[in-house]
């Protein structure tokens, strides 16, 4: 080992757990989140979806220990939470993952039911007209989500998350990666203020899934599941436009009432679903010791 690199690994090691972890994980999530973005501006669709389908499983095979440094292997393998889920496990992350989705989209509904819908800050960046065929456009929005859910799930509960547990508590760790999850998308056209509680909730819903599964595959999911919604309705408008106006205008009809009721189900389901993950995850503990 050369000294300059044993010099590099001793500063390394010297800075405080959350400053490295912090600077893994963004560095880590957000390099790879656009790849594809690249990949998109550079390749024509049919050629960028399979680049980044294969992009995403050399991604995940590196970054849950396979391949070169081997003396990496075990911090990445732990920073991956690496780890094979039970059926039960299995039941509730699906159910936390689904309920999770329509949580962030019930959020989203009801929130815009309140206050003008910011169309055209939604709108800008997200332009999908250089694909004339409706049915590339979804793959493109369905590629995209996967890549977000993906990359995004390894950086900030994987690597970034992960180690500040291990050192700093799960209270810490899910806050603090929340609040990074919740900074670096400020810039977005569409993080206006209204919506910066609704990242901030799904940063923090994610960061418990992650850790009571003791999985990134369940919020993977989950994240995948939101992104693909957002990307469909409120931010390329696919699916359809936003046909709703804000109560100030019209009142509070029936509507309203069963958009909030479906927010609280939602929530309900998503924070049962992780209080049973932990459960399960604390059985298994138990068993083996």
């Amino acid at each position: 080992m050369s000294r300059v690199t044993t010099v590099r690994r001793g500063v390394w090691a010297s800075l405080p757990i959350v400053v490295r972890a912090t600077l893994a994980g963004l560095g880590l999530g957000l390099v790879a989140a656009n790849v594809w973005l690249v990949l998109l501006a550079k390749l024509d669709i049919v050629m960028a979806a399979p680049a980044e389908v294969m992009f995403l499983g050399v991604f995940l095979w590196w970054a849950s220990g396979g391949g070169p440094p081997r003396s990496w292997k075990a911090s990445r393998v732990q920073s991956f939470r690496r780890t094979s889920l039970t059926r039960g496990q299995w039941l509730w992350a699906s159910i936390a993952a689904a309920s999770f989705a329509v949580t962030v989209h019930a959020a989203m509904v009801v929130l815009y039911r309140l206050v003008p819908f910011p169309a055209a800050a939604f709108h800008a960046g997200y332009d999908l007209s250089f694909i004339a065929s409706p049915q590339l456009r979804w793959l493109a929005i369905l590629v995209s989500a996967a890549s977000a859910g993906i990359c995004e799930e390894t950086g900030f509960r994987g690597y970034l998350q992960r180690p500040i547990e291990k050192r700093h508590g799960a209270l810490a760790a899910i806050c603090i990666s929340s609040l990074l999850f919740t900074v670096i998308h400020l810039p977005k056209g569409w993080s206006t203020i209204s919506v910066v509680p609704i990242v901030l909730g799904a940063g923090l819903l994610l960061g418990m899934l992650a850790w009571v599964s003791g999985s990134l595959v369940p919020g993977m999911i989950a994240h995948t599941l939101m992104d693909a919604g957002l990307f469909a309705y409120w931010w390329v408008q696919i699916a359809g436009p936003f046909p709703q106006r804000p109560v100030g205008d019209v009142g509070l009809d029936h509507s309203f009432y069963i958009e909030s009721v479906a927010l609280v189900s939602a929530l309900t389901m998503t924070l049962t679903a992780i209080l049973m993950l932990q459960k399960i995850g604390r059985e298994r503990r138990e068993q083996v010791r």
